[in-house]
């Protein structure tokens, strides 16, 4: 008969290893009401042998959020082939993926969780938000966008994050609608700029120029003209 033995692991490998099960508990629950003794339980080792790989709780989620904030960014990196609109929707189908499977997580990542005041905490939500920015100008096929358009990109990334923060307390919307929604929240926020900037009304132009008529764009041309027309008697 033989015996199994279990094998060590390096350094990084267990630090490794305690990150994702930081993330995954962050993930279910708030990171204040998961304590160290449950992250070593999970894992299989001793409250001390954590402190050996992180110095406190603080550290160990703070590389348990950069770990999440890489994964988040990673979700707008989209390729530039096909329409804006539907490029637009799968991002936010991956975002809200995200969400969904890291409500706790996100929401302390949004919001700052325990590391409230943490320059760390807070550049890596910056971080997040410049990647989505840089993203979305990627799309529009721009790299020195005009003031207004840079308002409406970060302003949308900004709506994003608020709907989904809002969104996990109580998912009261389909989330599939709101998906949609948040698409064409970004196209209104463009054509309300392009109506004040020759610019941006170019550069929107030619983001939609091969928007098909059953794309998200078209969607909601169709909708504000049903709300425009005359209710019918």
């Amino acid at each position: 008969m033989t015996t199994g033995v279990r094998r060590r692991m390096g350094v990084e490998e267990r630090r490794q290893q305690l990150i994702g099960v930081a993330l995954e508990l962050f993930s279910r629950r708030s990171p204040d009401e998961v304590s160290i003794d449950e992250i070593a339980s999970t894992a299989g080792i001793s409250r001390p042998l954590v402190y050996h790989y992180f110095p406190g709780k603080l550290s160990l989620y703070e590389a348990a959020l950069q770990r999440a904030a890489d994964d988040l960014a990673g979700r707008f990196v989209e390729s530039r082939e096909g329409p804006l609109g539907a490029r637009l929707l799968r991002v936010m189908r991956r975002f809200f993926d995200f969400v969904d499977d890291h409500g706790p997580g996100f929401a302390a990542l949004m919001r700052g969780g325990p590391a409230v005041g943490s320059s760390t905490t807070n550049a890596l939500v910056d971080a997040v938000r410049q990647a989505a920015y840089l993203q979305i100008l990627s799309h529009l096929d721009v790299e020195n966008p005009p003031a207004r358009l840079e308002l409406v990109i970060r302003s949308w990334i900004s709506l994003v994050e608020s709907t989904a923060l809002i969104w996990l307390d109580g998912r009261r919307i389909p989330r599939g609608e709101l998906e949609v929604q948040l698409v064409h929240d970004f196209a209104a926020l463009a054509a309300v700029s392009a109506a004040y900037d020759g610019e941006v009304a170019e550069l929107l132009r030619k983001g939609l120029r091969n928007e098909p008529g059953d794309g998200p764009f078209s969607d909601l041309v169709v909708r504000l003209l049903a709300l425009a027309s005359p209710p019918a008697p």
